[in-house]
């Protein structure tokens, strides 16, 4: 009771130090948190996002591609949406272009260099 004056002194010098440690404490490590997650997860899915739109711009006719479904076909018919694969002779498939996972290395390694 009589050292009420006093702790409310103390606590109003200690809140003007503390507005400093509060930066150090929660900005600082959030900032860093961003940082890693930015270098770690978000740079890395826009490269691989970028180089797949790239990709998919590029393909061209007679191209050996996989799906996401993990059809392996050639590319027979482009156009701006749809992409028709010839998965064996007379079997055609449609699908659309960016379901095109990728270009197939399926067949190109079994060839003999001489």
């Amino acid at each position: 009771m009589f050292f009420e004056g006093t702790a409310w002194a103390q606590a109003a010098a200690g809140a003007a130090a503390g507005s400093e440690q509060v930066i150090y404490t929660t900005v600082v490590p959030l900032a860093l948190l961003f940082g890693i997650f930015y270098f770690l997860l978000i740079r890395p899915q826009t490269k691989k996002a970028q180089e797949h739109s790239k990709m998919l711009k590029e393909l061209k006719r007679n191209d050996e591609v996989v799906t996401t479904g993990g059809l392996i076909g050639r590319i027979v018919e482009i156009g701006d949406a749809v992409v028709t694969l010839e998965l064996a002779p007379n079997v055609r498939v449609r699908v659309e272009r960016p379901q095109v996972a990728s270009l197939s290395t399926h067949g190109k390694g079994a060839a003999k260099k001489e």
